[in-house]
C-alpha cells in the first residue's frame, strides 16, 4: 500500500524564528523516517509550487482496526502518525537542522476512508502547509486540516 502526501501553499524560503533570534532561511519540508530525524524523505525547498511524498507502508487488518507500518510511519498501533519536518538548509555543508514539524496523526482518517484505500492501494493526505500567521504548518494535523482520501495507484 502507499500513503501519498500533497502539499500545497508552503510559505516561502524565509520564517521569523522565536523572538529575539535571527529568521530561519532557506527552509525546506520533508517526511522524517520511523526513529531516524537526520533522514529526510525528499526535501522540498518551501517555496516550491507543491510538494508530493509518496510512502510504502504494510497494511495489517484486523476485526475493528488497520493497522499501518512503514519505514515513515511513526508511532504506537492505534497512535500512528507521519512526522513533516522543517529545516533549514545549510547551503555550505549541506546539512539541515530542524525548527518545526507536523504530526500527520493517521488514526484521523475516517474509517470509510481508510477501508477504501487499503482496497484501492493508495492513501492521499491533501493540506495546506502555511498557517493563519504565514509560518510552516506545525504540530497535530487532523481533519479539517487535513483532507484524507483512498485512490488507485
Amino acid at each position: 500500500m502507499l500513503i501519498r502526501v500533497e502539499g500545497t501553499d508552503l510559505p516561502g524560503r524565509r520564517c521569523a524564528g522565536p523572538a529575539g533570534s535571527a529568521d530561519y532561511e532557506n527552509i525546506h519540508v520533508a517526511v522524517q523516517r520511523r526513529e531516524r530525524p537526520a533522514e529526510l524523505l525528499d526535501p522540498v525547498a518551501a517555496d516550491a509550487a507543491t510538494a508530493v511524498w509518496t510512502l510504502e507502508c504494510t497494511a495489517t487488518v484486523t476485526p475493528g482496526a488497520v493497522d499501518l507500518k512503514g519505514r515513515y510511519v511513526q508511532g504506537r498501533p492505534g497512535e500512528r502518525f507521519i512526522y513533516l519536518n522543517w529545516v533549514a538548509a545549510d547551503p555550505v555543508g549541506g546539512g539541515f537542522t530542524m525548527f518545526r514539524r507536523a504530526k500527520l496523526w493517521l488514526n484521523a482518517v475516517p474509517d470509510d476512508v481508510l477501508t477504501a484505500a487499503v482496497q484501492s492501494g493508495v492513501l492521499v493526505g491533501r493540506l495546506g502547509l502555511t498557517d493563519a500567521k504565514g509560518h510552516p504548518t506545525c504540530a497535530s494535523v487532523r481533519p479539517p486540516q487535513i483532507t484524507w482520501s483512498a485512490a488507485t495507484a
